[in-house]
């Protein structure tokens, strides 16, 4: 085995590490590990990805001590597992940087060390997430993820963010309270834990005819677990609230990489353990459909009539998880593709959508007001140009990622051998007019030229390129990343397209 291959262990164990020595350094030293285990870890991911692309391999299992399976634990990585991590690392490091300025003013100071204990225990159990390929470690992971999104939505100490992290934690326990059941329940069925051998159980299980009721109701419970979890339609009501009143970093953190940590353990479940090719022919796929429809219009029209931009944004997440519920519910190839590219597409544009928005907020005296924002594209010039972009992307507008998302969705419906074809297009079509609406019309606001009177009054302040030089970095990079995915997507999409191949 090559050295390479261990990056995803070293990955899942510093970043688990670093938590535990930030305990004991003050807050500027563990913002520091932070960036540095975020950046390192991204490096070695790269690397990863490098190696298993050169050299063809598809995916391969590293053993974790001294016990192989089913007796011992797993990793599995591949391309698809690789690419996340690396996708994850940048977005973090990213979010993290473009939040740091206003942090102190979110955060006590004397708190700084725990909102970096939280931020690298999150690191960990996403790449644990993604890596694992043991049903009950991605349980145990998928709690310490839980308990580090609480902590980051209340690190605020105010009653908006306790109520929207208690609201998060009731909803999130059930979600993972249905998934441990289904974990015990896929056990008791099969004998095993590990992805693997619970396929091979399972394809025996279904070619002798037996016990398929049980298979699929636990199915369904682990879905509906996950579900819940990812905020999909009707389970999103802590959304508005855990992302709307969060820190900055955390609300760009939250809304753009943790759900998408249980969409991706969820898809290694339909290919890993149950196998495409039964899960594409129950109807808990058409269930899954059904309510991404409902999610991408329901999510819409809330956004319309928020008032609050950044709970705006926090909705139109609602519509983005249905988009991707949608593709996973047409149950074809073409639809898990361009599911798991959206993932890819709504991570990036969402988290510049938060950051950016706290830029435009910052000059109008911290208000999240529409008729406060008025203009702000003027007063922060850069925080305007983000968000524009932000905006056009979710739009679907060409040259960005979420066109192309739009487009393999489009794709996918085309190519879809059954009923879901009309409604699909109906809904995409209708979900982007919506997305207009709403996105336009915050760019036209932020565009619209303030009253001088007004902006004297309330003391708005203007902020120029040379004073937020990380800010602007920021700002960059997250378009940057927007860009690499809508100009070349044929490469990432291969990508994906190989990494499922080799899911199973």
């Amino acid at each position: 085995m090559a050295f390479v291959q261990n990056v995803p262990f070293f990955s899942i164990m510093l970043s688990m590490f670093s938590g535990i020595i930030s305990a004991v350094l003050p807050g500027k030293w563990a913002r520091r590990l932070n960036t540095l285990v975020v950046t390192v870890v991204a490096l070695m991911s790269g690397w990863l990805l490098w190696f298993i692309i050169r050299s063809g391999i598809g995916s391969y299992t590293y053993m974790m001590g001294h016990f192989p399976a089913p007796w011992g634990n797993e990793i599995r990585a591949g391309v698809l597992e690789a690419g996340m991590a690396l996708f994850i690392c940048v977005i973090m490091l990213i979010s993290i940087l473009g939040g740091r300025k206003p942090l102190n003013d979110e955060v006590e100071h004397s708190k700084h060390n725990i909102y970096f204990i939280l931020c690298d225990m999150l690191l960990s159990s996403l790449l644990a997430l993604i890596y694992t390929n043991d049903l009950f470690t991605a349980y145990v992971f998928v709690e310490i993820n839980t308990i580090a999104a609480a902590g980051l939505i209340m690190i605020r100490q105010n009653g908006r963010c306790i109520e929207a992290a208690v609201r998060y934690m009731i909803m999130s326990l059930l979600g993972s309270g249905l998934l441990l059941m289904g974990i015990c329940m896929l056990y008791s069925l099969t004998g095993h834990l590990l992805m693997s051998n619970i396929r091979l159980e399972i394809a025996a299980i279904m070619d002798a005819g037996t016990y398929q009721v049980p298979v699929l109701i636990t199915i369904g419970v682990m879905t509906v677990g996950l579900a819940i979890k990812s905020a999909l339609f009707p389970f999103h009501s802590w959304v508005p609230d855990a992302y709307g009143y969060s820190t900055v970093s955390s609300g760009a953190i939250l809304s753009s990489l943790v759900s998408k940590g249980y969409l991706f353990l969820l898809i290694k479940i339909f290919y890993r353990v149950i196998g495409f090719e039964y899960i594409s022919g129950s109807h808990i796929l058409s269930i899954l459909f059904l309510f991404g429809l409902c999610g991408m219009i329901f999510g819409s029209a809330s956004a319309i009539w928020e008032s609050n931009i950044r709970r705006m944004i926090a909705f139109s997440s609602v519509a983005q998880i249905g988009y991707i519920y949608m593709g996973f519910g047409l149950g074809t190839e073409e639809g898990m593709v361009a599911a798991v590219f959206h993932i890819l597409a709504h991570g990036a544009t969402k988290a510049l959508l938060f950051i950016s928005a706290s830029g435009l907020m910052e000059v109008s005296g911290d208000s999240t007001d529409f008729f406060d924002l008025t203009g702000a594209a003027y007063r922060n010039r850069t925080a305007g140009v983000g968000f524009l972009v932000g905006s056009l992307s979710m739009v679907g507008i060409p040259l960005f990622s979420g066109f192309v998302s739009k487009l393999l969705f489009a794709e996918a419906a085309v190519l879809v051998p059954n009923w879901k074809l009309l409604p699909t297009l109906i809904v995409l079509a209708i979900s982007t007019i919506l997305n207009a609406i709403y996105f336009l019309k915050t760019v036209i606001r932020i565009y619209s030229p303030a009253d001088p009177a007004v902006v004297a009054e309330k003391g708005f302040k203007r902020l120029h390129l040379r004073q937020q030089k990380l800010f602007a970095m920021t700002m960059v990079l997250f378009i940057l990343v927007n860009l690499v995915l809508g100009v070349t997507s044929q490469p990432v999409i291969r990508l994906i397209e190989q990494g499922l191949h080799h899911f199973a």
